[in-house]
């Protein structure tokens, strides 16, 4: 986790990177960007006979082709599904070497790590080895304040814990503050601390929504409590090694990203670039820290949805919104289930997650009935606004000729 809070999606747009860390953005279509400094090269394979028509190679490819809004380095998009599948990449992964983004080439994921996460304590549901509905407090004693209303582990992956505001992070306000940050050393205990200087919850637990990164940090925490193992164990075991995702770890501590990678870059003060790759990311743990490929969260999100990895009722937990009367802190509606976050763009509802890290941003976002999957990972220079330009773009391109031909709603989003 760094300092600031980190991408999101709303339930009715996708929304862009803010100053405060969200990914995507809109006020409307992205339309009439111009081509950017770097070509897509792309792929694409039909659908089955009798799916319904919608993915464009040509726009597919522009999507990620304009590295200009916002300035990146890289972009790479995979669309699978029913309607089709599709691959492409633009820029290089690394600027010395100039070579080029391949599926196969791994990023920082950031809080798409949450998925990973959030489904691994569910399948210890599963298991009856703990209820959804069993306090934290139970799972982890002594940990939390003793003033804090009891918080079920359900109101942990879907973001009403009620948490204060973090409290005691560095600051990493300017570019000059994160490169001088990034070897900080956190543990998990460390990261909890930030959220219990307060006597009591900012909230009754279950009656808003706000976005906590240490929901997270404390879910991954009941795993390790109930497994006896650490959580990235548990996650390769049950999740990586099944699937075969060769391409995704957990890290740690570890600084370096193994194998074959994407170089992350950020613009400094002074305009110059600067190489952030090297990050370690212990500040993220348990909800920020894994590193993947668009290849393996492609057929993570595959598994997920069809039912590989969960029993149906748990997996409908993971997709279902808080009561009605329950909002975000900001007062829009929920759009955090147990794990997926949720976006209707032209008219198509998508189910995922979205994750930023330090030069990295990336969103793994499918429909419920797997029609369309897309997986975009991409490489900004800067943390602010503009990251919202590719996202939307990227999103208007998979949904272009969808079931409503019309522009998707969008509301600025901080979290």
């Amino acid at each position: 986790m760094t300092t600031t809070p980190r991408s999101s999606l709303t339930r009715r747009s996708l929304l862009g990177a803010t100053a405060a860390g969200a990914l995507l953005s809109a006020t409307g279509p992205a339309a009439g960007l111009t081509a950017g400094r770097a070509a897509a090269a792309g792929r694409a394979a039909p659908g089955p006979p009798g799916a319904r028509p919608g993915l464009d190679p040509g726009r597919l490819r522009a999507a990620v082709a304009d590295l200009d809004h916002p300035p990146a380095t890289a972009a790479q998009l995979q669309v699978s599904g029913s309607v089709g599948r599709w691959y492409g990449s633009s820029g290089v992964a690394d600027l010395r070497s100039g070579r080029p983004v391949r599926p196969d080439d791994r990023v920082r994921i950031g809080s798409i790590t949450k998925l990973f996460v959030a489904t691994v304590l569910l399948q210890l549901v599963a298991e009856g080895r703990v209820h959804p509905g069993t306090p934290v407090q139970r799972c982890l004693p002594g940990l939390l304040p003793a003033g804090f209303a009891p918080i079920t582990l359900t109101q942990l992956l879907n973001h009403t814990s009620g948490l204060p505001d973090g409290r005691g992070w560095p600051d990493m306000s300017t570019p000059e503050r994160v490169f001088e940050h990034r070897f900080d050393r956190w543990t998990p205990e460390q990261l909890v601390a930030t959220v219990t200087w307060a006597p009591e919850l900012k909230f009754t637990p279950g009656t808003v929504q706000e976005y906590r990164g240490t929901n997270y940090v404390l879910a991954a925490m009941v795993i390790e409590r109930l497994t006896g193992r650490p959580y990235g164990e548990e996650v390769a075991a049950r999740l990586l090694r099944p699937l075969g995702l060769h391409g995704t770890s957990v890290p740690g501590d570890r600084r370096h990203i193994p194998g074959r990678h994407v170089h992350g870059y950020r613009r400094m003060s002074d305009g110059t670039l600067r190489d952030i790759t090297v990050f370690d990311p212990s500040s993220s743990w348990g909800e920020g820290e894994m590193t993947s490929t668009t290849a393996d969260l492609t057929r993570f999100t595959h598994a997920l949805f069809r039912g590989e990895l969960l029993p149906p009722e748990l997996l409908r937990m993971m997709s279902t919104l808080p009561p009605g009367e329950v909002r975000m802190a900001d007062g829009g509606p929920a759009r955090y289930g147990a794990g997926l976050q949720t976006v209707e763009v032209n008219g198509f509802t998508f189910w995922g997650k979205t994750g930023e890290f330090e030069g990295y941003a990336s969103f793994t976002f499918a429909t419920l009935d797997l029609e369309r999957c897309m997986v975009l990972s991409f490489n900004p220079e800067r943390r602010d606004r503009s990251q919202e330009l590719m996202s939307l773009r990227v999103a208007e391109a998979v949904t272009a000729g969808g079931p409503a031909r019309r522009a998707p709603r969008a509301a600025a989003v901080r979290r």
